[in-house]
Parts: structure tokens; sequence; C-alpha cells
């Protein structure tokens, strides 16, 4: 049986409320911060941070609530579980201790929730690779920009400790990701061939690619953290960008629906403007080497 922690009437105030909750945005908030209490409760828990789509305010119809559970010592199943049983929520995920974290999902009252624990140790271990060892990995930057962005629902004293510690972008990890990601390699000098053709899974998994690294550089130039390793919510990270090459947000959308031809002119296009923001943001950046490749195209066959 599972331990639970608070008295009986607590836990049933807090199962009416849950259940009294609607879908609309606010109510995702406070849906959050009762859940938060919940796994507070815990005395094995130091703070909950609410990350993901509400934390920022892009949420909409689809999102759910995504919650940072930061543990002094290993959760045990019981501990993860108590929670769930007592916002009567169906488990969904639950998974065991992989690459330093526990995460389940469940749903509640028709939301779903997704849960990352980790140690108070690992989180702060990942923080120091990403501001003082400038890691790259999108999967460590991340934590980086849920603790930047994200709100603190308990142990705020700790999250404050953590915000202070990313708060400033760091120069070495914007030349960092830079560097890493101006050089578009040898598949985008393929496509040309590519859509003559008509290889369209490559070409567009090329073109993919290419927005990858261009996002990595807005993201390095805006000094702002990679908030998903795949990208998503581009257009509100966009939106919230001030160096960018100008209507980027339709220009990067339109390579995945328009005309194969203009996507490929228009990632081209794209690609010098944000070598020329580069130039203009990290003027001793020798960029001569990366520009040559990018502009290389694969060579027609004259004789065929």
């Amino acid at each position: 049986m599972l331990k639970l922690y608070g008295n009986e009437r607590n836990r049933a105030d807090m199962k009416c409320n849950l259940a009294m909750g609607g879908n609309t945005m606010a109510d995702l908030q406070e849906m959050a911060d009762q859940l938060a209490r919940l796994y507070a409760e815990n005395p094995k828990v130091e703070g909950v941070l609410l990350g993901g789509s509400v934390s920022r305010g892009w949420q909409d119809k689809y999102s759910d609530i995504e919650l940072l559970v930061f543990w002094k010592e290993p959760p045990t199943d019981t501990y993860r579980k108590t929670p769930i049983m007592k916002s009567n929520g169906t488990v969904l995920d639950f998974h065991p201790y992989e690459d330093e974290e526990w995460s389940e999902t469940y749903l509640t009252n028709g939301v779903k929730l997704e849960i990352s624990n980790f140690l108070t140790a690992a989180i702060q271990r990942f923080i120091t690779k990403t501001v003082d060892f400038f890691d790259t990995d999108p999967e460590i930057q991340c934590i980086a920009a849920a603790v930047n962005y994200g709100k603190a629902l308990e142990g705020h004293e700790l999250i404050t400790e953590m915000k202070g510690r990313v708060q400033n972008y760091p120069d070495g990890l914007r030349k960092t990701m830079i560097e890493e990601n101006i050089i578009f390699g040898s598949r985008w000098s393929n496509r040309e061939a590519l859509l003559y053709r008509k290889d369209w899974l490559m070409l567009y998994k090329v073109m993919a690619d290419a927005e990858t690294k261009i996002m990595s550089i807005l993201f390095a130039l805006n000094r702002q953290y990679i908030v998903h390793p795949g990208f998503k919510w581009q257009r509100n990270a966009l939106d919230g960008m001030s160096v960018k090459p100008e209507n980027i947000i339709k220009r990067m959308e339109s390579v995945f629906i328009g005309n194969p031809k203009d996507a490929i002119r228009t990632l081209e296009a794209v690609i010098q403007e944000v070598f020329d923001l580069i130039a203009q943001e990290l003027p001793d950046m020798d960029l001569s080497e990366a520009m040559k490749q990018t502009h290389q195209v694969r060579p027609l066959n004259e004789n065929y």
C-alpha cells in the first residue's frame, strides 16, 4: 500500500479542487500549483519547477503540465506514485531510472501530466556542464532552459539560487554553439541533386537538418538556451528573439509547406543572412571556411 503524506481531509480537499478544474490556461496554472503541493508533502522533495509551454505562456488546447521535481535522494516507486493516487491520476507511463532521470506520465481530470524527477545534485551538475564547461548537448541545455524560464512552485530558495547560475548566458557557450553549427555538412551540398532526382524523403531531412542548425545558431546569437531538443515551439521561440533574419518565422515555415525548389532558395538566403548576423555579433570569428563549404553544390556530370 502507498504511504500517504498529509491528513485525510487535506487529501480529500485536494481531490475536490483538482476535480473542479477545467482545461483553460488559468486552470492549468492552478492545477500545477496544487500538484506541486502534493509533491512537496514528501520531505525528500527539495523543489518543484513548472516547465514547458505553461510556464512561458505558450500553452494551447493541446498543452499538458510539465513538472520537474528535485529530490535530495533517489525517489522510490512509492514516493512517485503517491501524488498520482492522491490526485486520482491514471498512469500512462512509468519509467525506471535512466539518464539520471525518473519519469512518469499520467492523466488527472483529462489533463496530461509529464513528471521529470531528478536528484537536486544532478540538476546542479547539468547546470555546471552548461554554464561552466559550455556543453552544447541539447538534452542537458534544456535543463538550464527549464530552470531559467520555468516557474518555481516549491523550494523557492533553491530554485532562485539555480536561476542565478543560469541567468547570464555565457560567452563561451555562445561561441561554441555557433562553431558547432556553422558547418552544414556534405548532405547540404547535395541539395540540387536531391531536388533533381525528386528524392523527397532525403531532401526534406537535409532541409530539416539545415533548419536545426539555423535554430541552434539563432538561440546562441540571442543568448538563449535551447528550450527543447527537437526545437518544439519554433514559432514562439523565434518570436522572442531580437537578433534574426527579417520575416524569419514565415520563411522557416514556408520551407516545409511550399515548393521544394523555392524552399532550397529560401534556406540558402537565410543561411547567408545568419552568417551576416554572426559577423556583426562576433566580428573576430573566422567564417571563411564555413561559408565556402556551405555554398558548395555537388557538381554536374557534363558528359551525361
